[in-house]
């Protein structure tokens, strides 16, 4: 890995990196975290280690980066102006910059946080599939810096999470029918990556020490004993949600259908195999379902 610049700003800081998993109400903590203080980006996914491993890639994350800026630099009014008051215009000036610039990724994260800032975060669902090569690199990337690496992933029961995500793509686009392209969904290398919640604990676990990695699940996020966790993990005084609304939520109400159901929960059922064996009691009695 090349010197990078070293930002004083951010020393003796915690970098907090949720790694998903993606429908796991990660919307909803970018703006609870926000709420206690973190730096959080305002593009809130930044997408910044899985364009380096692309592998299980969704998407080109550095043509998204350069189309964002291209619609901002488009917007009607001065453009100045505009950069001034949109904060989500500033940090796509900084996403950019990251295609070719590996500082710009901390010099962003310097640029939002104040002398009192004590944790920043980047929430990228996307991170969860980067493998254990793709957390090496974030290791050694932070290590560039006087920060606390920490990386939080937030596990849902298995099939709702699946066919959530499949809504969301087809709300994001109607030819990705969920009814019709659930089948191709399982033999997508993409999508299984992201629901391989043992393979990302597992690489995670062959990079970072224990009191780095905090697992919580969606279940249950919002009740206070997940809060504490969650705010003692990451340095945090406790402060009860200002609102539990979910955000981001899809919109596509589609149900599960009950062969999809089947066929999803068998190509599943290792998840939910390897997650009774390593958190038990812990586990939410919802995914026993």
């Amino acid at each position: 890995m090349p010197s990078l610049l070293r930002y004083p700003s951010l020393d003796g800081k915690t970098f907090l990196v949720c790694i998903g998993a993606a429908k796991c109400a990660t919307s909803w903590l970018h703006g609870y975290l926000a709420s206690l203080g973190v730096a959080v980006s305002p593009l809130k996914e930044v997408h910044f280690f899985n364009a380096r491993f692309p592998q299980n890639a969704m998407g080109d994350m550095e043509g998204l980066a350069l189309a964002r800026l291209k619609f901002h630099l488009e917007q009607p009014g001065d453009v100045r102006a505009n950069l001034a008051a949109r904060p989500n215009f500033a940090a796509s000036i900084d996403r950019a910059q990251m295609v070719y610039d590996d500082n710009a990724y901390f010099g962003h994260f310097a640029r939002l946080c104040g002398p009192e800032t004590r944790v920043f975060s980047d929430i990228t669902p996307a991170y969860a599939a980067i493998g254990a090569e793709g957390f090496a690199f974030m290791q050694d990337f932070a290590a560039s810096q006087a920060v606390t690496l920490k990386v939080l992933f937030i596990l849902r029961d298995p099939v709702t999470r699946f066919w959530s995500q499949l809504r969301q793509l087809e709300q994001m686009n109607a030819e990705n029918d969920a009814l019709r392209r659930w089948p191709d969904a399982l033999r997508s290398a993409p999508l299984m990556a992201r629901a391989d919640y043992r393979g990302t604990i597992e690489a995670l676990e062959a990079v970072l020490p224990p009191e780095a990695v905090q697992v919580l699940f969606y279940e249950d996020l919002l009740a206070e004993d997940s809060l504490r966790r969650l705010c003692e993990f990451a340095g945090l005084a406790y402060r009860p949600p200002l609102s539990v609304e979910r955000e981001n939520e899809t919109q596509v109400r589609t149900p599960l259908p009950e062969d999809a159901r089947a066929a999803i929960r068998e190509a599943l059922d290792g998840q939910y195999a390897y997650c009774r064996a390593r958190f038990g009691a812990a586990l939410p009695e919802s995914w026993a379902a």
